[in-house]
């Protein structure tokens, strides 16, 4: 199958928006995951007087685990779908979180700008059509020594993890996905974006690539071991934090069973 991108895939998860959070619902460890990579950023002090961005936000579960671990830090949560942004911006939130409908390419537009002393991005990498420029952008918004934690399938490269992630979209993901509004088209992408995205190390070496320093593969445990990671790294501090206008298109076909 093609991969969906840009208009094509911002209409598949205004789509499948008002299921959404029940689909991923279903899979007990999805929040605990993603809480799991929020605190691979160390931020210190609870957050405390720190500007976090959360790219590709979706229905608003990473913008949940950032503020788990962050509750002091001021939270802009970024997303290109309107669906799924207006069912995270309905939720309840407490003041230090706002919400921005913005494609990666026009953060600028949309007025978001850094520094950002931390970068979370779910889910987001694999969807983005040019995620070379797009990190080289998620750089530019940190400042110097800012953090970036990436959550991703990627897988390890092992052929192992490519038959349990094949085997689990099959059984389970892309059923499941079939019974919603929008039907299987985003949980078939789903499927097909992790077999022909980067490889573990691959993704790391991306992030290097794109400027950053200290890139780092972390693990998950259970059965998305060598399917799931956090990839940390940081921006340069010699280089030149923030005002670019680079950010996240699309954070949540990830974010499911």
């Amino acid at each position: 199958m093609t991969l969906l991108r840009d208009a094509a895939l911002t209409a598949a998860f205004d789509g499948a928006s008002t299921a959404y959070d029940r689909l991923v619902g279903a899979n007990p460890g999805y929040h605990r995951q993603l809480r799991r990579s929020a605190r691979r950023l160390a931020l210190p002090g609870g957050g405390e007087g720190l500007r976090v961005l959360d790219l590709g936000c979706g229905t608003g579960a990473s913008t949940a685990a950032l503020l788990a671990v962050a509750p002091r830090a001021e939270i802009t949560a970024v997303d290109a779908s309107a669906g799924m942004l207006g069912r995270a911006a309905a939720k309840t939130w407490p003041g230090n979180v706002s919400f921005v409908h913005a494609p990666a390419e026009e953060l600028g537009r949309a007025g978001v700008r850094g520094p950002f002393d931390a970068v979370f991005a779910a889910y987001l990498v694999r969807n983005l059509t040019a995620p070379d420029e797009v990190l080289s952008g998620v750089r530019g918004l940190l400042r110097p020594g800012g953090r970036l934690a990436v959550h991703e399938y990627a897988l390890s490269g092992a052929g192992r993890h490519r038959l349990v992630w094949t085997a689990v979209c099959r059984s389970v993901i892309i059923p499941a996905g079939s019974l919603g509004p929008g039907g299987p088209g985003l949980y078939r992408h789903l499927w097909r974006s992790v077999l022909e995205f980067d490889t573990a190390p691959r993704l790391r070496d991306r992030l290097t690539a794109a400027g950053f320093e200290a890139a780092r593969v972390v693990p998950m445990p259970g059965w998305e071991h060598g399917i799931l990671h956090t990839f940390l790294a940081r921006a340069p501090y010699g280089g030149r934090g923030g005002r670019g206008g680079h950010g996240g298109r699309h954070g949540d076909p990830g974010k499911r069973p």
